[in-house]
């Protein structure tokens, strides 16, 4: 550096003695062509000074109107530019270095300034005052640096106390520059570990100890001064001299909260990813896989390592065509796959249904990067919507049915009440009688058909009551033996704990031969039949895959063979009315379809497993109850005919099926009364005076139906008895309060001598019909 010559000199000096000194000290050491101007006080310096430039100030530090460091700091903020040396008549180097630490460049001795050439140190103090000053530019162009960045600087010396803080500093601690000013690092940077909420030790110390530059755990979080907690990254790193000396520490860090929210944001979704049931993979845009969740490896049976890298074709069965080279077209135009659904190959080579959605994944500029594919094994749900398609088939089949079966049973009651009356006239013909015999025949058989109809469209009126079903296999087992002939096993494995059901006994029985006859069928050549009972209750998980059935307590009946088998395609279709394997002539096809309505009307449910060459098993599930068995009255034998001479209100809608059962009970003695429906029963009945000893009534009518007409007669013949007769009983089943009160039900098609019987039973009953006020 050149070195700066001296123009302007102000002396700042109260004692005109030490003033006069050192002008004639400084003329003798120094330069004729420099103005020395002298002061008495701080006053008259700071007044001098704004009205005139200096190029330097020599500053005594004890004037009247400032003492010592304050004379300094005033000089400084009246000429903070100006090289400043102190004059003191003191040798105390301790206010020496304090001056030098207010900024002073030098210092002089009063009495010893001859010896120390004058000039030259004034001139070094000059020259000191600009380097202060390029170094105070670099410093302050250091500050504005660090101030412009966007992490937080804080600077501290050797001993660890703060020297530096930038502005976003100051923002993420609380704490200004003047506030952090000299204070330990660790009260203005407490620094915790999220993990273990223990401080982390002073990085600084370890920093300038180990000189290396360190940074914090990454679970590091700066407690700000109001308790708000940041979580931040940051490096440490030693600060040093020329000489390479540690003189202190710098620090730098930065708030990551955004990161670590758009981190936590990544993880969940990786969570979410991952613990997926559906199969969640990502491809390149040619359709390599590249991310493979645990839902991919549950569903494909390929683990990650497997899969990632691979074609997503490789899934494709080899005798389908890979459509996902279309859907990877499709998605290089950025379009998407919705819910496609497909056949896809698992590890161990079985093919499921799958449904499929492919998403294409942009760029900022469109343009496609990725595809998100999102695959569900709909196989189960497949076989489960086919299993719900199949119980609704049947159930509108069983509709059709029984309004089939009711209409033909007004029909054959016609046909077979006068069949018998035929059979009565023709006794001396032999062969018109045998034709009316064969007619008779004809419509008892039509009339087991619709029996069996009606039976699957579970309409058939059941007499149910609390029974074993163990107790109903070995009452049925000898009629089994003989049915299934000796080329045959038959066994029976019964669970003793078996839990009761509440069914009719002798529904249970046809159920039960119905299955071994079709057992038999089965088995051409030989083989075995079993017989099995045992309790069984049903989870919400079994009822899922099983519908329409539902979790409880049942008892099971199953009836397995080791007969030839069925193919799936039969097994969908053995419960169908007329559905039968058998050739022309050798079964109605309306077996099966009998046990399905009767199990169904029961409250239980069935279920057919079959191989082909491994034989069938059918599993019946009853409702279990917690009430004793019924015990079984011994039938009395009736009479072949019943007669009487009371008065019948017969009221039918049908006029062949009245027409009958008018002759039928005329024949019989007694005296009928009709209406063809309940309106017009009414009329009459109001008309009639005198006594009317039974209601014979149609329950299905149009109007009035029976079981109302009969509520509303008992107000005008209270000592009334009620007998409804209906083809199509489960309309029957809105009316049990009046069962319950003395209605009975005669179920058509119905023979003269059922018919008879029953009039005469109900008319001799001790109750009577009792309206529901009665009750």
């Amino acid at each position: 550096m050149s070195k700066k010559s001296i123009k302007t000199l102000l002396l700042v000096e109260d004692n005109p003695g030490d003033a006069r000194l050192f002008r004639e000290t400084f003329k003798e050491q120094g330069s004729l062509d420099t103005e020395l101007t002298h002061v008495r006080s701080m006053s008259e310096a700071e007044k001098h000074l704004k009205a005139h430039a200096v190029d330097i100030i020599i500053l005594d530090l004890g004037l009247p109107d400032a003492q010592g460091l304050a004379a300094v700091r005033r000089a400084h903020v009246a000429a903070p530019r100006v090289p400043l040396v102190v004059l003191t008549g003191l040798d105390d180097d301790t206010l020496a270095t304090q001056a030098l630490q207010e900024g002073a460049q030098d210092y002089l001795v009063k009495g010893q300034i001859e010896t120390r050439g004058l000039l030259r140190a004034l001139r070094h103090s000059v020259e000191r005052k600009i380097m202060d000053d390029a170094l105070f530019g670099e410093k302050e162009r250091a500050q504005v640096t660090l101030n412009s960045i966007g992490d937080a600087v804080v600077c501290t010396d050797i001993e660890g106390n703060i020297t530096f803080v930038n502005l976003v500093a100051e923002k993420m601690t609380g704490w200004s520059r003047q506030e952090a000013a000299g204070r330990p690092m660790a009260e203005v940077c407490r620094i915790l570990d999220a993990t273990t909420r223990k401080a982390i030790p002073n990085p600084m110390e370890k920093a300038v100890g180990q000189d290396r530059t360190l940074h914090l755990p990454s679970s590091s979080i700066l407690i700000r001064r109001d308790g708000i907690e940041i979580p931040i990254e940051d490096s440490v790193a030693p600060i040093h001299d020329r000489e390479r000396h540690a003189t202190g520490a710098v620090i730098v860090f930065r708030d990551i909260t955004e990161r670590k929210r758009r981190e936590d944001d990544l993880s969940r979704l990786a969570a979410v990813v991952e613990s997926s049931y559906d199969a969640i993979i990502g491809l390149t845009p040619q359709g390599t896989i590249l991310t493979w969740n645990r839902g991919a490896e549950r569903i494909f049976g390929y683990s990650a390592n497997e899969a990632i890298g691979q074609s997503i074709l490789f899934l494709s069965p080899p005798n389908l065509p890979p459509e996902s080279t279309t859907f990877l077209e499709k998605i290089g135009r950025a379009d998407a796959v919705e819910h496609f659904e497909t056949i896809r190959t698992k590890k161990d080579g079985t093919q499921i249904q799958i449904a499929l959605t492919l998403s294409p994944i942009k760029n900022s500029d469109g343009q496609v990067v990725g595809v998100s594919g999102v695959a569900r094994d709909i196989t189960e749900s497949k076989h489960l919507e086919e299993m719900l398609r199949k119980a609704q088939k049947m159930e509108g089949i069983g509709l059709l049915a029984g309004g089939i079966a009711h209409d033909f049973n007004n029909l054959l009651s016609v046909i077979i009440g006068y069949s018998e009356i035929l059979l009565d006239s023709t006794h001396l013909d032999t062969k018109l009688h045998s034709q009316c015999e064969e007619i008779k025949k004809a419509g008892d058989r039509a009339a087991s058909l619709t029996r069996q109809l009606l039976a699957f469209s579970r309409q058939q009126l059941l007499a149910p009551k609390v029974l074993n079903l163990n107790t109903v296999v070995l009452e049925t087992g000898r009629m089994l033996k003989r049915l299934i002939g000796e080329d045959i096993e038959f066994r029976t494995n019964l669970d003793p704990t078996l839990g009761s059901v509440k069914a009719d006994p002798g529904q249970i029985e046809q159920v039960i031969m119905n299955l071994v006859v079709n057992a038999r069928d089965a088995i051409p050549k030989g083989g075995k039949i079993v017989i099995e009972t045992r309790n069984a209750d049903l989870d919400d998980k079994y009822a899922l895959r099983h519908p329409p059935s539902i979790a409880g307590r049942y008892a099971l009946l199953a009836v397995s063979d080791t007969g030839i088998g069925m193919d799936e395609e039969t097994t969908n279709h053995i419960f169908e009315p007329f559905f039968t394997t058998k050739e022309l002539g050798k079964g109605t096809g309306l077996g099966l379809s009998t046990v399905y309505g009767i199990v169904k009307q029961s409250g239980g449910f069935i279920w057919v497993y079959s191989e082909i060459g491994h034989g069938t098993i059918f599993k019946i599930y009853l409702p279990r109850v917690d009430e004793a068995v019924q015990q079984s009255q011994p039938c009395e034998s009736a009479p072949d005919l019943f007669r009487g001479t009371e008065t019948i209100f017969l009221v039918e809608d049908e006029e062949s099926v009245r027409a009958l059962t008018r002759t039928l009970l005329e024949e019989a003695g007694y005296t009928v009364i009709e209406a063809r429906n309940g309106t017009q029963a009414l009329e009459t009945a109001g008309n009639y005076s005198g006594s009317i000893h039974l209601l014979l009534t149609d329950v299905v009518m149009p109007g009035l139906n029976g079981p109302n007409l009969a509520e509303s007669m008992l107000v005008t013949h209270p000592k009334m008895k009620a007998l409804c007769m209906s083809g199509y009983t489960s309309t029957f089943a809105n009316f049990s309060g009046l069962v319950d009160s003395g209605v009975r039900l005669l179920q058509k098609p119905f023979s003269r001598e059922v018919l008879l019987r029953m009039v005469r039973e109900v008319i001799d009953s001790h109750e009577g019909a009792k309206s529901q006020s009665d009750q």
